[in-house]
């Protein structure tokens, strides 16, 4: 996903204005998780939790919140641009953001346009969280962020113990992974890449793609296949 901040400069007085009322949206603004995909064991928002979470402040600050989306080609692949735009109803003044998201080449049981419209709610999400400084990473009281710290806990705990140097994963093990992790993907309406990647460290314990083994590489890799090859046969 890609990000961009675009401004639209008026007078430099307004500008600050504009500036506190998102100051004052993304430090109060709360999206919870309140969807659960089954298939990766995680929770998530999507773009619609997030319109529902803001109208009270847009509301309260005077300000409205419009999302357009426009189609994109990067070399041969087509990606939707969602661009999030916020407007002072007093001012006029406008702060925007916007995300690209890739549409799959195919998606079985859908048609072109239901495919263009996952990629639409892909970047439409990916886009508010950049205006409204959300984040896909586990709360650090949440039950999600306990398990994975237990489990890293006792990951190190195991290596301390083997008198075996620790042999990292092979540059051609992580690109398998992320293979599957892409088609897995592109097959979910409400699982990003990252998200995956999320599950993944909070599952096996492991904080960044360094930390993989040769050992861990094999079991990741098997285990995104099988939620890819049960939501292809779905």
């Amino acid at each position: 996903m890609l990000y961009a901040g675009v401004r639209h400069p008026v007078q430099e007085a307004r500008l600050m204005a504009v500036h506190e009322k998102l100051k004052e949206i993304q430090t109060t603004l709360k999206a919870p998780k309140n969807l659960y995909n089954k298939y990766g064991k995680f929770n998530y928002r999507n773009a619609e939790g997030i319109y529902e979470a803001v109208k009270p402040l847009l509301n309260k600050l005077g300000m409205t919140l419009i999302i357009s989306d426009s189609i994109q080609a990067v070399g041969a692949k087509n990606y939707v641009q969602a661009t999030a735009c916020l407007t002072d109803c007093e001012t006029g003044e406008q702060l925007s953001s916007c995300a690209l998201a890739r549409e799959a080449e195919a998606k079985k049981g859908m048609d072109d346009s239901q495919i263009t419209g996952t990629a639409s709610s892909y970047a439409r999400k990916y886009a508010l969280n950049g205006l409204f400084l959300l984040d896909d990473t586990k709360d650090e009281d949440s039950n999600e962020c306990r398990e994975y710290k237990e489990n890293k806990s006792k990951a190190e705990s195991a290596e301390s113990t083997q008198p075996a140097a620790f042999k990292p994963a092979t540059a051609q093990q992580i690109h398998k992974i992320n293979e599957y992790i892409m088609a897995y993907a592109g097959m979910c309406e409400d699982a990003s890449e990252g998200d995956i990647w999320n599950t993944l460290k909070k599952k096996y314990g492991f904080a960044k793609q360094s930390d993989i083994s040769k050992e861990l590489a094999e079991r990741i890799t098997k285990q995104v296949e099988a939620w890819y090859k049960k939501k292809k046969e779905a």
